[in-house]
């Protein structure tokens, strides 16, 4: 497991909730490749409404239901790790953001309460 402490590197990717990669949903192959690089942790979060470059607007709201919400899939790790990374995302996103910030770690603990190494 990654020890992570201090400055990193944080990737977010916008996409939609439908947007696939060989049959497979596109955030699940993302944080799957991610897990396989050997990156410190991704998380997907979907969104209740947005809209990106297709200026189309999605939401859950019950009258515009809409079955294409957007999704961030958030990726943190040393900046070197996350730069490695990159290319995959190229061959992956066509459509949607990424987005690198910088960004501190304060604590980075497993599930055991253990620091993670």
């Amino acid at each position: 497991m990654t020890r992570l402490t201090g400055r990193a590197l944080r990737v977010t990717i916008f996409i939609g909730e439908n947007d696939v990669w060989h049959h497979r949903p596109l955030y699940s192959e993302i944080v799957h490749r991610a897990h396989r690089a050997g990156l410190a942790g991704a998380s997907v979060f979907r969104g209740i409404e947005g809209f990106g470059a297709s200026s189309l607007i999605h939401t859950q709201r019950l009258l515009s239901l809409s079955e294409d919400l957007p999704v961030a899939v958030v990726i943190v790790d040393d900046e070197q790790r996350v730069r490695a990374f990159l290319p995959q995302l190229d061959e992956l996103v066509a459509e949607g953001l990424v987005i690198l910030d910088d960004c501190e770690v304060i604590r980075y603990v497993g599930r055991g309460g253990e620091p993670a190494e």
